[in-house]
């Protein structure tokens, strides 16, 4: 089914069905008010995958309400800044906004739980876990205390380590790192002697040229394409460990959504959805002839090590354990998770790591 079609259709089925055999023309009128919102994105249209989410979103909305319902998208910059994308939503100052939640995990740590957090889950876990976990309603427990309402609208996959101006092969390497490096993984990182910076997109290149900081992560292969960290910081390390999922999110003004008719907000939920996996989606498709385009021009895939990973992985579990005893909002909610992620490798190992090993051992062998 032409998913347009099948959300137009769940937003205005029985409206349109009551139409045909009852309601007069001024009670459909009112099924179908004339609403504009606009939508401030954390992210440069120049990212078009990542800025691309909340487009597509909007059309979707636009289409099945017949343009009555228009969400009007704009860059980072355009009306706030992109780290203060939540803020302007919550504020009213638009009605919503398109961003990584983690981004404001400095006023309250649980706001990262709802993008990703080191050594959590992958991309398949955290939408089982959201939709059908209860994940969802546990987020958005904690963002109407935020004064938002939320829904996953985009996801970047498993992301790479990142962009390092000189090797990274012992745990020494790591002190005294300057480092941009999103949301919360600043705070485990910190832990083995990095120096975590907070900087926007558009600023990581001339911080790496101008060499203010060491190394820079951002999303994967034909994001970092685009931003050409390649040239001036050439060691290309794997895998992002702090982002197995990030899952990107439409945050609404909370009044605003209550606002809402009961069928907009059934369209926006499923145009949200779509873009959710629609995202992905591209993602798989461009990032790899990407990475060849990247180690064609001198990119260095490098592995972290096994003494690397073990050792942020008991810093990130150190983290949480500090931040459970004090917080139980966060408690609640990263319990969820770690009962959810425990029994989702325990399957992935009889399904999809045997059937994946066995197919890329296929694919270095030649076979395919």
């Amino acid at each position: 089914m032409d998913r347009r079609s099948f959300i137009r259709k769940a937003g205005f089925a029985g409206a349109g069905a009551a139409a045909a055999t009852t309601l007069a023309a001024p009670a459909i009128a009112q099924t179908a008010p004339k609403i504009t919102w606009r939508c401030t994105s954390s992210f440069p249209k120049a990212l078009d995958t990542i800025f691309g989410a909340a487009q597509t979103m909007a059309n979707l909305v636009k289409e099945s309400t017949d343009g009555n319902f228009d969400i009007q998208v704009f860059a980072a910059g355009e009306l706030v800044p992109g780290l203060q994308a939540a803020d302007a939503a919550a504020a009213g100052t638009v009605e919503c906004c398109h961003t990584a939640s983690y981004y404001y995990w400095g006023k309250d740590p649980t706001f990262a739980l709802a993008t990703a957090v080191p050594f959590g889950m992958n991309v398949r876990q955290m939408n089982a876990w959201m939709y059908y976990g209860g994940g969802n309603d546990l987020l958005n427990e904690f963002y109407a205390t935020q004064g938002l309402y939320g829904l996953a609208c985009g996801n970047t996959g498993a992301q790479m380590g990142g962009w390092y101006r000189k090797e990274i092969n012992t745990l020494e390497d790591l002190k005294g790192l300057k480092m941009r490096i999103g949301g919360f993984a600043g705070k485990v990182v910190e832990k083995l002697g990095v120096v975590p910076q907070q900087i926007a997109g558009g600023d990581i290149y001339p911080s790496l040229e101008k060499g203010t900081i060491d190394a820079a992560e951002w999303v994967g292969p034909y994001d970092d394409e685009k931003l050409g960290f390649y040239k001036v910081a050439p060691y290309y390390y794997y895998p992002g460990w702090w982002e197995g999922g990030p899952v990107l999110h439409t945050l609404i003004n909370q009044a605003k959504w209550n606002e809402l008719p009961k069928n907009y907000q059934a369209v926006l939920k499923s145009a949200c959805e779509a873009a959710n996996g629609n995202m992905m989606a591209s993602y798989d498709y461009k990032n790899p002839a990407a990475l060849r385009r990247l180690a064609a021009g001198g990119a260095q895939l490098r592995p972290f090590s096994q003494e690397i990973l073990t050792a942020c992985f008991d810093a990130a579990n150190a983290t949480y354990a500090d931040i459970t005893a004090s917080n139980a909002g966060f408690k609640k909610i990263y319990d969820s998770q770690v009962a959810f992620r425990k029994d989702a490798y325990l399957w992935a190992q009889v399904s999809e790591y045997t059937f994946d090993t066995f197919m890329m051992i296929q694919q270095r062998g030649g076979k395919i």
